[in-house]
């Protein structure tokens, strides 16, 4: 069945409407992050970069590092930036765009996340390379998916929701991949991320405001089930890895903690941190 213009739309040059990019431009392991400017402190370890290419806050560079073919790509903030990135990467890949139709044989991508975040475990301290397990969405994009749950999902999900029963919505729960966890987090802490709509007042921040959960920080601290406790918060993962899920592809979230929301404390070097988390990251690849 072909797909309407108005459901993929592409740009004149017939590149993928937001992302502006062409299928040939993606790599098959692409690294996310957040900040457009942190697009090449990520490739200037690459050996070789073949494309650079980018529209508003997505910027992608594709290069070669060690004979491997990676893309780098800012998604911006927030998990409603990361659905158009998550859905327009499927459409690079899985999408004949000359036909617009489905490929017969569907491809499934690494996506690895570099991103910033706070700890909300006292023993996590800052300068923390941590991976997400599991993440959980307090934002409502996961509202508009028929998304499958494991088992394991659901238990977390349902646990969640039984934590957190004063809350409005109905948070969702995604997992990382368990090649990618295993590749890339076999050394390092792991943790279950909580993915906030918002920086200030979603992530219990009072700066000049009044909030509806005051007490969201030490609630989400407290949380645990089987000896999973809630580590970190941050703004794109649970939405990386429910729409990861959903079309089969393999994501993992790698976390640089810079500050901690239980000590009130910010990282002094936190330029330092995440150049660590992205060297982690290359050498892992």
């Amino acid at each position: 069945m072909m797909i309407p213009e108005s459901e993929m739309i592409l740009n004149a040059d017939g590149s993928i409407y937001h992302l502006n990019l062409c299928p040939e431009d993606l790599a098959d392991t692409i690294i996310f992050v957040g900040d457009q400017d942190r697009v090449p402190l990520v490739s200037q370890y690459f050996d070789s970069v073949q494309v650079k290419k980018g529209k508003r806050e997505f910027i992608t560079h594709t290069g070669m590092l060690r004979g491997k073919r990676i893309s780098v790509l800012s998604t911006g903030i927030g998990t409603d930036n990361i659905d158009i990135v998550m859905n327009e990467i499927d459409a690079l890949v899985n999408i004949d765009f000359n036909t617009k139709t489905l490929k017969p044989e569907l491809k499934h991508v690494d996506i690895i996340r570099i991103g910033t975040s706070g700890s909300i475990q006292g023993n996590l301290a800052i300068g923390t390379i941590l991976a997400s397990e599991y993440a959980i969405g307090f934002d409502a994009l996961m509202q508009f998916y028929i998304k499958p749950y494991t088992i394991q999902e659901e238990r977390l999900r349902i646990s969640i929701a039984e934590h957190f029963s004063n809350l409005l919505f109905k948070p969702y729960v995604g997992k990382a991949s368990d090649r990618l966890l295993s590749k890339f987090a076999a050394d390092l802490p792991k943790g279950i991320t909580m993915t906030a709509p918002g920086f200030y007042g979603p992530q219990g921040r009072c700066v000049r405001s009044h909030n509806m959960h005051p007490n969201l920080i030490k609630l989400a601290n407290s949380f645990c089930l089987e000896d999973k406790n809630i580590t970190n918060l941050e703004m794109e993962t649970a939405g990386i890895y429910a729409l990861a899920n959903m079309f089969g592809h393999h994501a993992i979230s790698i976390n640089a903690i810079l500050a901690s929301r239980i000590n009130d404390e910010f990282s002094p070097n936190p330029a330092e941190i995440i150049d660590r988390a992205i060297q982690f990251v290359l050498n892992k690849l």
